[in-house]
C-alpha cells in the first residue's frame, strides 16, 4: 500500500492512499464500473451477463480468480478514505475481450492495461499518475516487461477503452497502428535494469505523466 500526504493551498493535509483492488475493497469502484465485465468476458458471453445474468457476480468472479492464479490485478486510489480512481490490469490470458481488437494479440511479456478511471471532482490533481506508477511499480517487481493497451483514437465519451491520447501522454509508444483502436506500449525493462533506485527510476520514466482530464468514468 502507498500512503502519501500532500499539503493544499490552504495549508491543510490532504491523505492519498493507493491499494491492491480485493474482494474487499470492489464495492468501492463506480457503481457502472463495479458491473461492468467488458474486458473480462468475450463479447458474446459479456452480452449474455447484461442481459439475462449477473455482471456484478462476474466481474466478482473474474477478480477472484485473477487474484488466485495470477496475483495483484488493479489499484484504487483513496483522497482522505474516499475512492477516487482506479485501474486494472492483467495478462491477456485473463483478458478475453482482448483478442476482439483488430490490433491484438497482445506481446507475450507484456500485461494489459485494461481500464482506468478517475471520478470527475479528482481530476487534475496526479491521481492518473499515481494509478499509472503503482501499476508499473507492481509489474516491475514482478519481472514483467512492459505494459501494452488498446487505445481509442476517436475517443468522445466515457466508455470502456481509454483515450489514446492520454497513454501517449504518459509515456506509451505505438506498437501497431490503426485508425481506431491503436495497441500502444510502454516499456518497463529499463526500469527493471535499475534495481538500486526503482522508485528514480520509474519517476525518469513517467515523469512527463500530467493529464487527468482525459480519464472520465466508465
Amino acid at each position: 500500500m502507498t500512503r502519501v500526504r500532500l499539503a493544499t493551498m490552504g495549508g491543510s493535509e490532504v491523505s492519498r492512499r493507493l491499494v491492491n483492488v480485493t474482494l474487499d475493497n470492489l464495492d468501492d469502484l463506480p457503481r457502472r464500473c463495479r458491473r461492468c465485465v467488458f474486458w473480462e468476458l468475450d463479447p458474446v458471453s459479456g452480452e449474455r451477463a447484461q442481459m439475462s445474468g449477473d455482471p456484478g457476480l462476474e466481474k466478482e468472479a473474474w477478480i477472484s480468480a485473477t487474484l488466485l492464479e495470477w496475483g495483484s490485478c488493479g489499484k484504487i486510489c483513496y483522497v482522505d478514505g474516499v475512492p477516487a480512481g482506479f485501474v486494472l490490469y492483467a495478462p491477456p490470458l485473463y483478458v478475453p475481450r482482448s483478442v476482439a481488437f483488430p490490433t491484438s494479440p497482445v506481446s507475450a511479456d507484456a500485461v494489459l492495461l485494461m481500464t482506468a478511471h478517475i471520478i470527475p471532482e479528482f481530476s487534475g490533481g496526479g491521481l492518473g499518475r499515481m494509478l499509472i506508477q503503482g501499476v508499473a511499480k507492481d509489474l516491475t517487481r514482478r519481472g514483467v516487461r512492459a505494459i501494452e493497451a488498446f487505445g481509442d483514437l476517436k475517443w468522445e465519451q466515457p466508455g470502456c477503452v481509454m483515450p489514446a491520447e492520454y497513454l501517449l501522454a504518459v509515456g506509451f509508444k505505438t506498437v501497431r497502428p490503426h485508425l481506431r483502436f491503436p495497441r500502444l506500449r510502454l516499456e518497463l525493462k529499463t526500469a527493471v535494469s535499475w534495481r538500486e533506485d526503482v522508485e528514480v527510476a520509474l519517476e525518469r520514466l513517467l515523469g512527463s505523466m500530467t493529464p487527468e482530464r482525459a480519464l472520465r468514468p466508465v
